[in-house]
């Protein structure tokens, strides 16, 4: 029978198996007493258990806002990309803008594409006007799929100024962006959005062409 005692021993064995095996159990039991143990993990040795453990914090760190900002902020600052691409994550999921200005650390930092890709994915679901800028830039990556995240998030944001931005990406070539310029605009939703949607309705792709035509629809 899994109880929180039973967790906390696999939580604390020598074998790392055994701690991840734990951190899945921790679904399995009341969410604040989970909350109180996943704080074990958080701090192991092992990378993949930290990993395990940084990534649950989304769903469980709800049960204490500040003490999940304060281990995220640990977490962010991790030796390992994997961990912080997870507490970027989780920054996101539970809309944690108190660590905006880590997130904005972390990007101009890391040399990874993953964790750049996270932290611009995090910064759509934060919502904050300070992102702006930051996602600007991004726009400018040298990766696709941090270029997409960023398309994605200037339309969660829902700063107009962002069409001006995305109208030039309505053309690029690679109809996964033009797919994804299609749902930033239907956020935005100004007269120059809606102009840049109508051409799309045109587009050779017809993914691309039936979203921007269901987006002018609604």
């Amino acid at each position: 029978m899994t109880t929180p005692d039973s967790i906390r021993d696999l939580l604390q064995s020598q074998d790392f198996g055994d701690r991840l095996r734990g951190i899945n159990q921790l679904r399995d039991i009341d969410p604040a007493i989970a909350f109180d143990l996943i704080q074990i993990p958080v701090a192991d040795s092992n990378v993949r258990v930290r990993y395990a453990a940084v990534s649950q914090l989304a769903s469980l760190g709800s049960q204490n806002r500040s003490t999940a900002l304060s281990l995220l902020k640990v977490a962010l600052a991790d030796i390992e990309p994997d961990v912080q691409a997870a507490a970027a994550d989780s920054v996101g999921a539970l809309k944690l803008t108190e660590a905006y200005e880590e997130l904005e650390s972390l990007y101009r930092r890391t040399p990874e594409w993953l964790v750049s890709f996270s932290v611009i994915a995090a910064l759509g679901e934060l919502g904050d006007p300070r992102s702006f800028e930051l996602l600007k830039e991004a726009l400018n990556s040298d990766s696709g799929l941090v270029q997409t995240a960023a398309i994605g998030s200037l339309g969660e944001l829902g700063d107009v100024r962002a069409v001006e931005l995305l109208t030039p990406y309505a053309t690029d070539a690679d109809w996964q962006i033009r797919f994804r310029v299609v749902q930033a605009l239907a956020r935005l939703n100004t007269p120059e959005a809606r102009s840049t949607l109508e051409t799309l309705t045109h587009d050779e792709t017809e993914q691309v062409a039936e979203q921007a035509r269901q987006v002018l629809a609604a």
